[in-house]
């Protein structure tokens, strides 16, 4: 694959640091979940993944539907990213909820996440990996 464009970030200390961007449009304090035993006080990998793979998957469900000359423009998407314990390590799953507009179908809508779904770099990158589940809203 011949990259179009690349992304570069660096994080610091891990889960309670610092990550930012080469060109300095993020920069945020990292820091675990209270959930995971941090302060929460930061945002965490998580957070950000799931802020990635929405917008992407997103801006995935606009081509497909443009494609298909139906209008899902103010089509909102949701990621849940959870974490847990997998095996000797810990592993993510994620639930995407996809909510279009009431003027597409329920058949259009299901047939364009699931296009979606195959075009998306973030679903591509987690197929097979990480559990995913469509949930149409």
């Amino acid at each position: 694959m011949d990259a179009l464009y690349t992304a570069v970030a660096t994080a610091t200390h891990g889960r309670d640091g610092r990550a930012f961007t080469s060109d300095g449009k993020v920069d945020v304090k990292l820091a675990p979940p209270v959930e995971l035993g941090g302060n929460g006080e930061g945002t965490n990998p998580e957070q950000l993944f799931a802020a990635g793979y929405a917008a992407c998957f997103g801006g995935a469900l606009g081509l497909v539907g443009r494609q298909a000359k139906v209008d899902v423009s103010d089509a909102a998407v949701t990621a849940e990213v959870g974490i847990g314990k997998q095996g000797e390590g810990f592993g993510l799953k994620v639930t995407l909820r996809v909510e279009l507009p009431d003027t597409v179908d329920q058949e259009t809508g299901r047939k364009l996440v699931e296009t979606a779904h195959q075009v998306c770099p973030y679903s591509n990158a987690t197929r097979g990996n990480i559990e995913v589940d469509l949930v149409i809203e």
